[in-house]
């Protein structure tokens, strides 16, 4: 139920943090570059957390006291939406998500081990959708209900419950040394640290690469087409929760489909339909210009983005089975995909002004089709069909 909870209190405002700016006179190109901006203060941070995680013996303070302070912020903006609160909600959130990807990550794998990995990556991806359904839903409602005030309530409910959820998982029960990625069967290596890992390994660079080009091409297409809408519609929470709701319900369907095409079809396919669904996805978005074009731009969002999420942890752990580096090797995964995504806020805002939002959808989805191209060239090295012996 961790991940359950966590997919909203994780967020704090994230997902209404450009719709509900947007409609009090926020242009794209501020958003895109106070995006950009908590994108980079992420990207610096998860390194230096993913070496905390392998290091810490108290992972579960590693989510409370993010979940605790991203909430914080996402209410200092809802009351006070100025510069400063904006760019600290966002700052807040990008940092936060540094920390507690690697966390739940190392969480995952110490409690479980390395066989059931991947099967466990796939339920908590379940579990993450299914809350961000939850939430979305709850938010529409409680928006019309109650108005913004309704957004807060759920906001204490989800961190409170996250918070409870954490402390009701037995420390005793998390092997630290399993969570960090060694291997009690076989002889394991301390391996590179830091950023060598990542130097150091010809697989892991191939797998950040990619992701670096596809976080470039796929994260601002959510938030523009939220944006767009908003102010057509003048409706930011409504808009955005249904746009996230539509994406989050096909990453449920993802999450599910996701361990039968790993055991029938190899790692390798599920990387190969997420990356080809982002460049249908972006014509789509430039294409249509209606607000029914959300949803299928939306689920293939869900197909793209959900796919690459279960599919990520699972090669990075592959990759580096028994070197001991396991959170410190994917922080450094997640910070080049993150500098893509970064960089990207800004192009498509720049993009957005030019063109209007047609022209980011055709860019930002054609760019896709070179993060497919360099996977089906390295595939091997990115998705071998069992861990590195």
């Amino acid at each position: 139920m961790l991940n359950f909870f966590l997919a909203d209190a994780r967020d704090g405002l994230g997902p209404f943090l450009d719709g509900f700016p947007a409609t009090r006179g926020w242009t794209p190109v501020t958003l895109g570059f106070i995006a950009m901006i908590g994108g980079i203060l992420g990207m610096v941070a998860t390194p230096l957390f993913g070496a905390m995680v392998d290091a810490s013996r108290h992972k579960r303070l590693l989510i409370i006291v993010p979940v605790v302070l991203v909430n914080a912020g996402a209410l200092w903006t809802l009351v006070s939406p100025d510069n400063l609160s904006v760019f600290g909600g966002q700052s807040a959130t990008a940092i936060v998500g540094a920390i507690i990807g690697p966390a739940l990550m190392g969480l995952t794998l110490g409690l479980v081990g390395e066989k059931k990995f991947p099967g466990q990556v796939a339920s908590n991806e379940f579990w993450n959708h299914a809350g961000n359904v939850v939430s979305m839903a709850g938010t529409f409602g409680a928006i019309l209900m109650f108005g913004e005030i309704g957004v807060v309530v759920l906001m204490l409910i989800t961190a409170v419950a996250s918070i409870v959820a954490v402390l009701a998982i037995d420390p005793d029960e998390i092997d630290n040394d399993v969570a960090r990625g060694l291997v009690p069967e076989r002889d394991n290596d301390n391996g590179p640290s830091g950023f060598a890992v990542l130097f150091d390994n010809k697989g892991l660079i191939f797998l950040a690469v990619t992701l670096l080009i596809f976080h470039f091409g796929n994260a601002p297409i959510t938030r523009l087409v939220a944006q767009n809408f908003s102010v057509q519609l003048g409706t930011p929470f409504r808009t955005t929760a249904i746009t996230i709701g539509v994406a989050q319900l096909a990453m449920i369907v993802a999450a599910l489909a996701a361990p039968m095409l790993i055991r029938r079809f190899g790692l390798a396919s599920v990387f190969i339909i997420a990356l080809a669904a982002l460049p249908i996805r972006g014509a789509i978005a430039g294409t249509l210009t209606s607000f029914v074009s959300i949803f299928p731009v939306q689920i293939l969002d869900g197909v793209g983005a959900g796919l690459i999420g279960i599919a990520t942890p699972i090669a990075a752990e592959r990759i580096l089975s028994g070197t001991g580096r396991f959170n410190v090797g994917l922080a450094a995964v997640m910070t080049v995909q993150g500098i893509g995504a970064s960089l990207s806020n800004a192009v498509a805002g720049w993009l957005t002004q030019i063109g209007g939002y047609a022209l980011a959808y055709w860019v930002h989805g054609g760019v896709a089709v070179l993060a497919l191209l360099l996977f089906l060239a390295t595939r091997t090295s990115i998705a071998p069909d069992s861990p590195r012996s």
